[in-house]
């Protein structure tokens, strides 16, 4: 009784999470990497360090709380989700193979060496046949409206052929996801590429004014430079003449002192 429990708890839309949620708790993490490091020891007695996997986790001896830290491993084909298997191929099947009935032609397979088929088949006009398909809904909704109108009880095919008209438009649609992925792959690399010339061309131009600014701040400094060397040889003929001057009133003082002595 309680595995049923389980298992409708486990296929609802919004199930709530698994009882082994409990525990991973910091103190449980702790323990499993204490015996992780106890484990990777080598022969000297020292961790060495190691990536463990899964595989080799499930082959330590571990507690039975901690065996649910424990990753499973990665799924190579399939997995479930809430009890639905999915599939990791990104090949997406034909109609014909879920059982369906397919309302456009298939795309000409190739032969056996991957060339082309020779017999001539009709090219897969996705936008022609959608808008068939679109027009078919329409006709096939009114027809719908009729029938529930005069025979109620006799809606079930109608709604069928409707049903199938919309999974045929939507796999159609899902056609195109690869196109749609690289169109937005090369759409984001152009943004990006035209981002990164933008800020190219703000640096060329920040280059320039700042080469603009030292070419000026070069130009006063030379100016600066031969003011300071003018207003230094004045100074010299100032100092010189100044010299000059001191010299001969000492000169004359003597003169005037030798005469006062004799």
């Amino acid at each position: 009784m309680a595995e049923g429990g389980q298992q409708r708890a486990l296929t609802t839309a919004f199930a709530p999470p698994p009882p082994l949620w409990k525990h991973f708790t910091p103190g449980n993490a702790k323990r499993l990497e204490e015996i992780k490091k106890e484990a990777s020891k080598g022969e000297d007695g020292k961790p060495r360090k190691k990536d463990w996997s899964p595989a080799e986790l499930r082959s330590l001896t571990l507690p039975p709380e901690l065996r649910f830290l424990v990753p499973p491993d990665i799924p190579s084909e399939q997995y479930s989700v809430f009890g639905e298997v999915q599939n990791l191929s990104t090949a997406l099947p034909s109609l014909e193979e879920q059982g369906i009935n397919q309302l456009y032609p298939s795309p000409p397979n190739p032969g056996p060496n991957g060339e082309p088929s020779a017999q001539p088949a009709q090219p897969l006009n996705h936008a022609y046949y959608l808008l068939k398909i679109s027009k078919s809904l329409l006709l096939n909704f009114l027809e719908f409206v009729g029938v529930l109108s005069i025979a109620p009880d006799q809606f079930e095919s109608k709604v069928e052929d409707i049903r199938n008209l919309f999974i045929n438009a939507h796999h159609l649609l899902n056609l195109y996801r690869p196109h749609q992925a690289r169109e937005s792959l090369i759409m984001m690399m152009e943004e990006q590429l035209s981002r990164t010339r933008e800020e190219i061309q703000e640096m060329d131009k920040l280059k320039e004014e700042l080469m603009s600014v030292l070419d000026q701040l070069a130009t006063e400094g030379a100016g600066v430079e031969s003011t300071i060397k003018a207003i230094s040889q004045d100074d010299k003929s100032v100092v010189k003449s100044e010299l000059q001057a001191t010299e001969d009133s000492q000169l004359v003082w003597e003169i005037i002192d030798g005469k006062l002595d004799s």
